[in-house]
């Protein structure tokens, strides 16, 4: 036992088990370079409750949300339950996996591929050559709509319907009775392969069934994503025989490395709902949750009340897991990136994002200041679990021990 772990020992703290909760796109302002970005103004926290004149957040107002640097609109409590400040984003980009990766240890140096205009002749002839299927499509389009617009070609020809977003994404949609799910993934599969060069992160089945006008996507999505490109603290903790759990996408985000367990979720509530499962069986180690709909459902989609309808049930079921949280429990509840539902943009947001710390033993009311990377959640978690350092981020653990 080190010095460190003694020292935990003998004050009563130490953290045996860490849950790490990602508020997908709950973004509280744009960063400084939001303008590279076009996100000026951009704030999906703020913006939404100027817009709608107030949300009801009691439970994250409890934990310091209102005093965080930057956020306005929410009640500042003077005796939050938490810990509280903000993160900068140091990678390149403004994704899911870039932001992900990032919280966990990885900074990238440049973004992602993306293609706004749809995917160039050569990616495109050799998806047609391996798979050897045409296609339709190739644009950037909402997966709804475009299932619309090309659903009925599809099922005459048979073709699958090739789509992208502002996204890193090569994106497949097929009806189900067309192109059967597993030959889909096939599909995917082989796509994988061809952008990986191209430096495509996520290749994504998005399967639908129904009639004409009654198209609706199934909940066979599966996304084919890159592996980080170097070690991240999940990878350390895993090695050292720690149970890493993903809940929700993270394990695709990750391409399924350096976890333990996978447990996909329907929904926000079926999140929180595997979660307390989570909570309950794995008592060491990192639970790792992704909370996806507000970025899905309302952001990409600009539906302001569905955000904060959202954002609202997930405030009510925050008890049902601070409840089970033990004395040896860290709570980090944080975002991946903004996706601000009131700009006329439907794409993601280059922002600040929330960071509430929580813990029964672990101190209240310190504010964490602004962070220069998400890369201090990692650090964090490495310190914690005594795996050794990642190369990216500062801990903040002694602020709070």
């Amino acid at each position: 036992m080190t010095s460190k772990e003694m020292n935990f020992h003998m004050k009563g703290k130490k953290i045996d088990r860490v849950i790490l909760l990602i508020l997908d796109s709950v973004g509280i302002g744009g960063l400084p370079d939001a303008k590279d970005y076009k996100d000026e103004g951009s704030n999906t926290l703020g913006n939404i409750i100027k817009t709608l004149g107030g949300i009801v957040l009691p439970n994250l107002e409890a934990m310091g949300m209102g005093l965080i640097q930057g956020v306005e609109g929410l009640k500042k409590s003077s005796n939050p339950i938490a810990s509280y400040g903000r993160m900068a984003e140091a990678s390149k980009g403004k994704d899911t996996s870039t932001g992900h990766w990032e919280i966990t240890g990885l900074i990238l140096d440049k973004p992602f591929s993306t293609y706004p205009n749809g995917f160039p002749k050569e990616i495109m002839d050799r998806f047609k050559k391996e798979t050897g299927l045409d296609y339709l499509g190739n644009k950037a389009a909402s997966g709804t709509e475009i299932i619309k617009e090309l659903g009925e070609e599809h099922i005459k020809t048979g073709k699958p319907i090739v789509y992208t977003s502002a996204d890193s994404v090569f994106q497949i949609a097929a009806h189900e009775d067309i192109i059967p799910v597993d030959r889909l993934y096939e599909i995917c599969i082989i796509t994988r392969k061809i952008v990986d060069e191209y430096n495509i992160v996520r290749v994504i089945a998005r399967p639908f069934a129904g009639g004409k006008g009654l198209f609706k996507r199934t909940e066979h999505r599966k996304d084919f994503s890159l592996a980080p490109t170097s070690e991240t603290v999940l990878d350390k903790l895993k090695a050292r025989g720690f149970p890493v759990v993903g809940i929700g996408k993270i394990g695709y985000i990750y391409g399924h490395r350096g976890l333990t367990q996978e447990t996909h979720a329907k929904n926000n509530m079926d999140g929180i709902n595997k979660t307390i499962e989570a909570i309950k069986k794995i008592k060491r180690g990192l639970i790792f949750i992704n909370l996806v709909d507000f970025d899905m459902l309302y952001g990409h989609r600009n539906d302001v009340k569905g955000y904060a309808k959202s954002l609202e049930e997930v405030d009510k079921r925050l008890p049902d897991i601070l409840n089970l949280l033990t004395d040896g429990d860290m709570l980090i509840i944080t975002a991946d990136h903004g996706c601000d539902p009131t700009t006329p943009s439907t794409d993601h947001s280059r922002e600040y994002v929330p960071l509430l710390v929580y813990g029964k033993k672990l101190k209240h009311g310190i504010n964490l200041g602004t962070r220069k990377t998400f890369a201090d959640v990692g650090q964090t978690i490495a310190e914690v679990f005594e795996v050794g350092r990642i190369n990216n981020g500062s801990s903040f653990l002694q602020k709070i021990i």
